[in-house]
């Protein structure tokens, strides 16, 4: 009898090791993902055949809404749109994702007519912004329900708000909230590199999502031991940010373009005056994944950008986000779908 028990409780142990070596095994498995751009007209499956091909496991894909500087409306899914930004187009290309063997976050983001980025967005009266959350919550929950329905593993409820999140916290936690009354993935918010701190709600989330445009040198084409030494305070401060939350770190946005400079920021710089220069994006990109993908405490994350006309993108020439046809292209291959670095 001493035996058996024995025998039991030798097995129980075995059993609490393989789980606690499963579960240390969900989080060394990183978010290989890429941002994938709208397509301006229905696509097939075959456009996510080069995303398959770079090892990447996760699709973004992100619905556009339209607002106006400093009026309360939010409009999206309507006839002059493109197809890859309304919910019949996001449906379909979940599907086809799904059908790759592809992960998916829903990314919605707001595009500001006369402003454009939507961290400037503001409104003057308590009225205006009741309105908006009216607006937003259609938008948002148009897509987390799709989301639902067609079993979207990630959702993400906004992207780079900087000042609607921190002048309206209790609003987004009730919509947090709204959503988790129905959809069963995880959830996050895409903030700013340089507002993640200020966000209030992110213990109702799964990550601290961050758009990482982190600027890290101020090189023309910056080294890789350069670009690592210039993570390491970034990197502790993330770190730190994660152990007091008690919740992964997630770049919902990282990337570099093809020009000088491209680790120093790309709103610094005038845009044509800079040179085509891909060692530095590429240098980029190996330096980031070095600095983190062996991290327990950082989930992944989505490059910028990935267009659907692989042949037609990047290439020599191009100063774009996007590392298609680019030396960067091979670096990413290398890196993702490896779990870790290990």
């Amino acid at each position: 009898m001493k035996r058996f028990s024995f025998i039991l409780l030798l097995l129980f142990v075995l059993i609490l090791s393989l789980f606690a070596f499963i579960k240390e095994k969900e989080h060394t498995v990183k978010i290989d993902g890429v941002s994938f751009v709208a397509p301006r007209h229905e696509i097939t499956s075959s456009a996510l055949d080069p995303i398959v091909s770079i090892n990447a496991k996760w699709l973004a894909i992100i619905p556009y809404a339209f607002s106006q500087a400093g009026k309360p409306g939010v409009n999206f899914n309507h006839s002059h749109q493109w197809w890859g930004e309304g919910l019949e187009g996001v449906a379909a290309t979940v599907q086809m994702a799904h059908m790759k063997n592809l992960k998916v976050m829903i990314k919605p983001h707001i595009w500001v007519r006369g402003q454009g980025w939507a961290g400037d967005f503001d409104l003057e009266t308590e009225e205006d912004w009741q309105s908006w959350e009216k607006d937003y919550s259609k938008y948002i929950l148009a897509y987390a329900h799709l989301a639902d329905s067609l079993e979207v593993e990630l959702f993400c409820i906004g992207t780079e708000y900087r000042k609607a999140v921190t002048k309206r916290p209790d609003y987004w936690r009730q919509l947090i909230a709204q959503i988790r009354g129905f959809y069963k993935g995880k959830i996050t918010y895409a903030a700013n590199w340089d507002n993640y701190e200020n966000i209030e709600f992110w213990p109702d989330l799964d990550f601290i999502g961050i758009d990482a445009y982190f600027p890290i040198s101020e090189d023309i084409t910056p080294s890789v031991g350069n670009l690592e030494k210039g993570w390491q305070m970034q990197k502790h401060l993330l770190n730190d940010f994660s152990n007091t939350f008690n919740k992964p770190i997630l770049f919902t946005e990282f990337g570099y373009q093809s020009v000088d400079y491209t680790a120093d920021g790309h709103w610094k710089h005038d845009q044509d005056t800079l040179s085509v220069n891909m060692a530095g994006q590429a240098n980029a990109y190996e330096a980031l994944f070095n600095t983190y993908w062996n991290e327990e405490w950082f989930a992944g994350g989505f490059l910028w950008k990935w267009h659907s006309e692989h042949k037609a993108i990047g290439g020599p020439d191009c100063k774009e986000f996007t590392p298609q046809n680019k030396p960067a292209e091979a670096i990413i291959k290398k890196y993702f779908g490896t779990g870790d670095l290990n």
